[in-house]
């Protein structure tokens, strides 16, 4: 083939065979001796037949959370946005079959049969932590309006598996329980502070050593507040799951006789949703059916 272009455009071939050759001389480096850095890499494949939970953690949100006068004991905008940024997760990661969020945490499950990024958890992890921070950016002025995004916040991330249902089951369990924990603590604290006049130092001292039959008892005979009337999103954290939803649109179209007209379109299609609820029980799982894969591998 060269000798062929050689006879054919004469001397100009002779740059052209020098770049050849430069290429083919990289190309075989590349493949050479530098190769072995990759058995430096390690293998963190994760174990088949078990469900994936990668579970993010705000880095330094108390700080975060100061600087941008969030609303205490709970800020609505900023459990929307976490809410938002894990719906984008979900998107992109459509193998993440739940997701269950509160404060400033959010864990996703990946199917156990999921073999997204070959299951390593490096991949896994980085990605849905970079989409979830990225989206949590992006989405800032759809919740927080003018108010200024001072620094960006970050993220640390885990990888944990669990090879049973009832495992899975139990993990998400002992995040909504720490919810509720968590919540009642923050909603008396906070109204001792924001109704009762004390310092946080006072307010955290009058909780010191209570149970929760205490704090509902402070809150109810010194404040009037009963509890159990509190925003089921505060109280049971933020559930995300796959559904089919049924969607109903009006569109314009042209008649041959160039006359428009309105039709109506139904379609169903899986959507995020988003649920407030009880997901210690049995109810949930079972309306739910579709979101757990058989034990039976």
């Amino acid at each position: 083939m060269l000798r062929l272009l050689s006879v054919n455009f004469g001397g100009l071939i002779e740059h052209r065979t020098l770049l050849s050759l430069k290429f083919s001389t990289s190309s075989v480096m590349a493949k050479s001796k530098f190769e072995y850095v990759r058995n430096f890499e390690l293998d963190d494949t994760c174990l088949r037949n078990c469900y994936i939970v990668v579970r993010l953690d705000g880095r330094n949100f108390h700080k975060f959370s100061d600087q941008h006068n969030f609303i205490k004991p709970n800020d609505d905008r900023a459990l929307g946005l976490m809410s938002r940024s894990a719906r984008s997760v979900m998107e992109e990661l459509e193998d993440i079959t739940i997701a269950y969020g509160q404060s400033d945490e959010f864990s996703f499950v990946f199917k156990r049969s999921t073999t997204w990024f070959k299951r390593r958890a490096s991949k896994l992890m980085t990605h849905v932590a970079s989409q979830f921070s990225s989206s949590f950016v992006f989405y800032w002025k759809e919740y927080f309006g003018e108010q200024p995004l001072l620094y960006p916040p970050s993220f640390d991330g885990r990888v944990v598996l669990y090879p049973s249902n009832r495992n899975l089951r139990d993990y998400l369990s002992w995040r909504q329980a720490d919810c509720h924990i968590n919540n009642l603590y923050n909603t008396t604290f906070w109204t001792l502070v924001q109704k009762g006049g004390l310092t946080t130092t006072q307010a955290e001292e009058r909780l010191s050593g209570t149970q929760a039959a205490d704090k509902n008892e402070i809150l109810f005979s010194e404040f009037s507040i009963n509890y159990n009337n509190e925003s089921p999103l505060h109280k049971k954290g933020t559930t995300l799951i796959w559904e089919k939803v049924t969607e109903t649109t009006t569109k314009q179209i042209k008649r041959p006789d160039d006359e428009e007209t309105q039709v109506t379109v139904t379609r169903t299609r899986k959507k995020v949703t988003s649920h407030s609820c009880d997901i210690i029980g049995d109810q949930f799982w079972e309306e739910h059916a579709d979101i757990l894969e058989s034990d039976q591998c």
